[in-house]
């Protein structure tokens, strides 16, 4: 029995030469809004992009942008031995010279001390699809085009489809285990992190994954991390799919956490209390109160403000999604 083939994926061959109209045909809108043309695409509050991006199919796909990402509307049918219809994603970093408000991407990995993400998935009961994050890394600062290595992790996988390449091992990454996939799409070289059932919400360190690439390829710590995606790849259906919430921080060992607020007021200046070596990625409605109350962080607000300073700036009352917490 031959197992069908996923011939290209979302950051493929064929994607480099459709992506290119995402700034070219595609305008920037704001959150609340249906993107319905093919490369449209959107901002999210000041700092994420959402493109609709089907690149692999003339079927009508819409995505509903809302405040925490998007929802999407299709009814593709895409045979499941070639290349998906579509990747409507979200991301934070550059992709074909459209940069994300505010970013510090590229970086180079020597830099980064850690890559937060926090993300919430909605699924259909039907459809062939994949949901995953795209991870772009290059040997050079590199804003547009495709990069040189793609690394992807599939949260889900529904239907007869399989990752580029073939699968190379199995890693403990996060404290979950996945499948590894290597392979070359025939633009870049693919490494894929395939769980074996589907994950729903996460809280987790995307360097984790890229440690652990550095160890099966050529990336090394003089290459750059360009952009953190995460989306869907629909092959059949797509109705229903929906990222709900999306956070993503990437954290320089000088402190520039990319995004962090800065304004006036706030608690004086203390020792920085000790952290237990827990971390937290700010979600959209987060205030220090909540995070310290559902966190059980010794000291409240204060103490947890105190500890994360240089990256929340002045004013405790400006947090942003995004931003990484020592708790």
């Amino acid at each position: 029995m031959t197992r069908p083939l996923r011939a290209l994926g979302a950051a493929g061959l064929l994607l480099a030469a459709s992506v290119v109209s995402v700034t070219a045909t595609g305008g920037t809108a704001h959150a609340d809004t249906k993107i319905c043309d093919k490369y449209g695409s959107s901002t999210i509050g000041n700092r994420y992009i959402v493109m609709n991006n089907e690149w692999g199919a003339d079927i009508p796909q819409c995505i509903d942008v809302t405040s925490g990402g998007f929802a999407v509307t299709a009814d593709h049918s895409n045979a499941t031995n070639g290349a998906p219809a579509s990747y409507p994603a979200i991301y934070y970093g550059c992709h074909y010279t459209a940069c994300s408000p505010g970013t510090n991407l590229p970086m180079q990995i020597s830099k980064i001390k850690n890559v937060a993400s926090d993300i919430s998935f909605s699924y259909p009961d039907s459809g062939t699809y994949d949901a995953a994050y795209d991870i772009w890394l290059d040997p050079t600062p590199k804003t547009d085009g495709v990069n040189k290595q793609e690394l992807m992790i599939w949260f889900n996988r529904q239907g007869q489809i399989q990752p580029v390449g073939s699968k190379a091992a199995s890693a403990t990454i996060g404290g979950r285990t996945w499948e590894v996939w290597t392979g070359n799409n025939g633009a870049n070289d693919v490494v894929s992190y395939v769980a074996p059932s589907p994950i729903k919400s996460w809280n987790f360190s995307i360097l984790d994954f890229i440690n652990d690439t550095k160890t099966r390829g050529g990336v090394t710590d003089s290459w750059y991390l360009t952009s953190i995606q995460a989306g869907f790849e629909p092959w059949q259906g797509g109705t229903g799919l929906a990222i709900t919430s999306f956070a993503a921080s990437v954290n320089g060992g000088d402190g520039d956490s990319g995004g962090g607020g800065n304004g006036g007021g706030g608690p004086t200046q203390q020792d920085t209390p000790k952290t237990d070596g827990r971390t937290y990625v700010v979600r959209a409605g987060d205030t220090l109160t909540s995070i310290a109350e559902r966190e059980h962080v010794p000291g409240g607000w204060q103490s947890l403000y105190e500890r994360n300073r240089d990256v929340l700036g002045a004013d405790p009352n400006l947090i942003h999604p995004g931003q990484q917490l020592s708790l």
